[in-house]
């Protein structure tokens, strides 16, 4: 039986489809979302931290499973290789509703002004396809906001001189501080810098009928255990469902981006739930699948009127894949700094985001979220045993005594860092795979040493005894803040949407995921790729749809 046409069609049900469902079904639009995942919750997995989102030495417990899953990671020497889903080189975005939402640490950074000029603020990168968005902080913060206020954010931005410019403060009050971070603030002021509490999607009071955050330690890696932690699986995704109008399709992959003999899209054809291939037509498709599945699809939707996929006429489909060069510091204190109090982030700086002289970028710095036991025993010094007696007292004596400071450094985007898809590797239902190939500029590197050297000052004036300092690899970034595959631009020759997020020549296909980034920003990009889900979706509205929805 064939499905019923509807207005619009949505693949991945994470932080922008999750949105962009919402905000188009409360218009009155019919919608369906497709997710390749299903349901999940704190129940289901509980404390496992073998599968957890955070390391999965196992499996991903938030999907996707190593069954029907696989990718191709092309080595710096051009070795290509199949990567399954709980490797690090397969760059995994979960695969559940919410998508990485449910199992994130929450952190809810807004950009800052520069990180949307950043061509115009450092120049020329050699090496680096560096350009400015096409649209500035002051577009985006009324989105901002809307998340916010929205999805649920606790925060007080009055505490950092560095953040940009808001015209209402955050819904919920920012969280205080366990012990480490009561002690990495003191230390930080010492420095000479300027901490504050880290702004986070989850409660810090009751909220929209959800309840506070309990400090568990098992926070970041899993579903929350009281429902404090906001993504789009808890807010924005069952109130389009409420309205009746979205069809939420969950167990259902995506295969291809249907055209007509014009080149316009007409729809999409997935695998449903019992693996038979079926269609769904609409007026408009918004690709939401992450920055690497998302050109994944428009490359395997190849057609006569677009021979090299959907939005490649320029070669631009999958080029500019950034991720966050994660840098920093451990130390180890001469006494006990732990209290157990959870998930452990809660205080940052973000004193050398942007203006370091001789660097491009920087990130902010925060300190970590606790480790769990597993996650540990891969926190050592250089030279330290990796196995045996020693390796044992290490993790016993110091497991209450070690913080940890990182920042994402913002990668350079250059045109060699990509997803492509394979020609002889194909996953469970006979797509072909993503082919993931790159690296890291210097300048990177560069960003990441500077970066390192501060988190550093930053333990040693907390008090530190023993401090070392952790760089990022050379090889291509795809993991959890992956972006830039399908950049926004006012020029078709080297981007792939407009500023709207509105495929280049094809006006009812749209894209609201991190692939839109053209730099990905010295924070965590997830508040922005939701910011994004609202800009494009009051565009589709206006373009293609009613008058503009009351808020709901």
């Amino acid at each position: 039986m064939a499905n019923e046409h509807v207005d619009v069609v949505i693949v991945g049900a994470g932080a922008g489809g999750g949105v962009v469902a919402k905000e188009l079904s409360a218009a009155g639009l019919s919608v369906v979302l497709f997710e390749r995942g299903d349901w999940v919750n704190y129940s289901d997995h509980r404390d496992d931290e073998l599968t957890s989102q955070r390391g999965f030495p196992l499996k991903p417990f938030f999907g996707p499973d190593m069954q029907r899953y696989r990718r191709v990671a092309v080595d710096r020497d051009g070795t290509e290789r199949i990567v399954y889903p709980n490797e690090w080189a397969y760059g995994n975005i979960a695969a559940c509703v919410g998508s990485g939402t449910v199992a994130y640490g929450a952190m809810a950074w807004r950009f800052m002004q520069e990180d949307f000029t950043m061509k115009s603020t450092y120049g020329e990168v050699e090496g680096s396809s560096l350009a400015d968005w096409p649209i500035g902080y002051q577009d985006l913060e009324p989105y901002y906001e809307k998340a916010e206020w929205e999805i649920g954010v606790s925060g007080d931005d009055s505490k950092n001189p560095f953040a940009p410019p808001r015209k209402k403060p955050h819904p919920m009050p920012a969280f205080g501080h366990n012990r480490e971070a009561r002690i990495l603030e003191a230390g930080a002021r010492k420095a000479g810098f300027h901490p504050f509490s880290i702004p986070m999607l989850r409660n810090s009071e009751p909220y929209q009928g959800r309840g506070q955050c309990i400090h568990v330690r098992n926070c970041v890696g899993f579903a929350c255990r009281v429902n404090a932690k906001n993504g789009t699986h808890n807010t924005v995704i069952p109130t389009a469902l409420a309205t009746g109008n979205c069809d939420l399709r969950v167990n259902c992959k995506v295969a291809k981006i249907l055209t007509n003999s014009k080149g316009r899209v007409t729809g999409v054809s997935y695998f449903d739930e019992h693996d038979q291939l079926r269609e769904q037509t609409a007026d408009i498709v918004v690709l939401a699948a992450s920055a690497t599945e998302t050109p994944r699809l428009l490359l395997n939707s190849a057609s006569t009127h677009h021979p090299n996929g959907i939005g490649n006429k320029y070669d631009w489909v999958g080029r500019n894949l950034q991720d966050h060069a994660y840098t920093g510091a451990d130390g180890l204190f001469a006494e006990d700094i732990y209290d157990d109090v959870g998930p452990g982030a809660s205080v940052a700086i973000c004193d050398f985001a942007h203006n370091n002289p001789g660097i491009v970028g920087g990130a902010m710095l925060a300190n970590d979220f606790i480790p769990l036991p597993y996650a540990f025993t891969k926190v050592r010094p250089p030279g330290s045993a990796r196995w045996g007696r020693d390796h044992k007292e290490f993790q016993r004596r110091n497991f209450h005594r070690r913080a940890s400071i990182r920042g994402p450094i913002q990668e350079m985007p250059n045109f060699e860092s990509r997803v492509q898809v394979s020609d002889e590797v194909r996953d469970h239902w006979g797509i072909p795979v993503v082919k993931l190939s790159g690296y890291r500029l210097d300048q990177d590197m560069e960003a990441a040493k500077f970066i390192a050297d501060k988190a550093a000052q930053w333990l040693e004036a907390a008090g530190a005894v023993d401090i070392w300092k952790s760089l990022p690899g050379l090889g291509v970034g795809a993991s959890q803040h992956q972006a830039g595959t399908c950049r926004m631009g006012d020029d078709p020759q080297s981007s792939v949407t407009n500023k709207y997020g509105q495929v280049h020549g094809i006006d009812n296909l749209y894209i609201a995921d991190g692939s839109l980034h053209v730099t990905n920003g010295a924070f965590n990009p997830v508040l922005t790729i939701m910011a994004l889900g609202y800009w494009v979706s009051e565009h589709i509205l206006k373009e293609h749809g009613p008058p503009l929805p009351r808020e709901v």
